[in-house]
């Protein structure tokens, strides 16, 4: 364990839990989406750093 650079990971980690909060919520909020939100909230979570990016710029309706 002593050999993990924490230093250099721990950002990415911070960005990438906040980018899926921010995707969550924006998922949750919004009243329409491309494609049914029960499909967009598993995505986002289970593909943590891909899925976040994927709603924000396919799942997401601009009306």
């Amino acid at each position: 364990m002593n050999e993990i650079p924490w230093g250099a990971i721990a950002p990415i980690l911070v960005i990438q839990l906040l980018l899926m909060i921010t995707a969550l919520i924006s998922c949750i909020r919004e009243e329409k989406t491309n494609g049914p939100k029960w499909v967009w909230i598993p995505v986002i979570i289970l593909f943590s750093l891909i899925g976040p990016v994927l709603y924000f710029v396919v799942g997401r309706r601009n009306d």
